[in-house]
């Protein structure tokens, strides 16, 4: 009764060693086919799905991308990380512009929340606080501008001593993204025929407006 016991035990592990190599060379293992496709880049450059999960890999620099605020874009040659200047700052960016260190271009994202009670024009009005007076601007330092696939509201926030600080809001459901153009050490910044849209900051930053995705 033991050897029957046994040799049907026998019988069964090799049954199913046998269909287990069956499938394993009608059936051999695949690699992974990620789905046929590509992310585009701020930059405009194009990365490819990869890994077991197919999913796209970060963009290469000068891409960047905060997820903190959903955002991404392609920073500006001669930009590099700097110190945040206040609370409301996501990130800084400064590129100097000669050897002293008074000339300075700095780009600045920052982000408020709308309150529950609030707008959006609201939320913009309160934060536009010029540098010099620490008064709310006036209504005719508003503009709007349609840069890449958004429309900002523009808002001359400072021209003073050299400083020619110029905001780009760009409004959401929940918050206002505020990206400021600063250019430090400006000659001639008196001058009312200057045209600021050729300052170094603001060139570097509409360019890098244009490449602006997420929302």
């Amino acid at each position: 009764m033991k050897s029957l016991f046994l040799g049907i035990v026998v019988i069964i592990v090799l049954g199913i060693g046998g269909l287990v190599y069956r499938n394993a060379v009608e059936h051999p293992s695949q690699p992974i086919a990620c789905p046929v496709g590509s992310f585009v880049c701020p930059d405009g450059t194009s990365v490819s799905r990869t890994g077991l999960s197919c999913t796209f890999p970060a963009c290469p620099p000068p891409n960047v991308s905060l997820s903190d605020v959903n955002i991404s874009f392609a920073l500006p040659e001669g930009f590099v990380e700097a110190a945040s200047p206040d609370s409301a700052s996501v990130v800084a960016y400064e590129m100097p512009i000669a050897a002293s260190s008074s000339s300075m271009a700095r780009i600045i994202i920052r982000r408020y929340e709308i309150a529950a009670s609030s707008t959006a024009l609201a939320t913009i009005q309160k934060t536009a606080i010029g540098g010099a007076s620490g008064l709310p601007v006036s209504v005719t330092s508003y503009s709007s501008s349609m840069l890449g696939t958004h429309r900002f509201t523009v808002v001359s926030i400072e021209r003073f001593e050299g400083v020619i600080d110029t905001a780009y809001y760009l409004a959401r459901s929940a918050d206002v993204l505020r990206f400021d153009a600063v250019d430090q050490g400006v000659l001639g910044w008196t001058d009312p025929s200057l045209d600021i849209s050729t300052l170094p900051a603001h060139v570097a930053l509409r360019k890098l407006l244009t490449t602006l995705q997420g929302q």
